[in-house]
């Protein structure tokens, strides 16, 4: 009758709402222009590229490469930077930019970074990766 199909309802929408917040956890990477679409950095490799972040909450600066004029270097995949951008780098192919969003769990988490990144952060990050060897 119509009572098991109210629950069954709530089911669904339960349902809904557990896959949501799985595409919620994590990395978000949202294309800005391509790379070459065919060559993706691997773990291991030393990866130079240029960056701005800032706080998804209210869009303010926290660092940038960019304002240094000198880009960034890190090793893929070996945690020597936040989760977001070892998974999230993975999927950009050489000289392609875009916007990297972090949940805190794959950025800084409950205790925030140095003062500028406040406890369970979003991140955003516009990204351009410029090679890697």
């Amino acid at each position: 009758g119509r009572r098991t199909s109210m629950k069954f309802s709530y089911v669904i929408l339960a349902v809904a709402l557990a896959s949501l917040a799985l595409i919620e956890a994590g990395v978000t990477v949202t294309p800005v222009s391509p790379g070459d679409g065919k060559n993706y950095p691997k773990k291991g490799q030393t990866v130079k590229a240029h960056y701005t972040g800032t706080l998804k909450s209210n869009g303010k600066k926290f660092d940038s490469s960019r304002d240094r004029g000198t880009p960034f270097e890190f090793k893929m995949g070996v945690g020597q930077v936040i989760k977001c951008w070892d998974e999230g780098f993975a999927k950009l192919s050489k000289g392609e930019s875009a916007i990297l969003e972090c949940t805190p769990d794959y950025a800084y988490g409950a205790s925030g970074a140095g003062g500028v990144i406040p406890p369970n952060a979003d991140l955003r990050f516009e990204v351009e990766l410029i090679s890697f060897k």
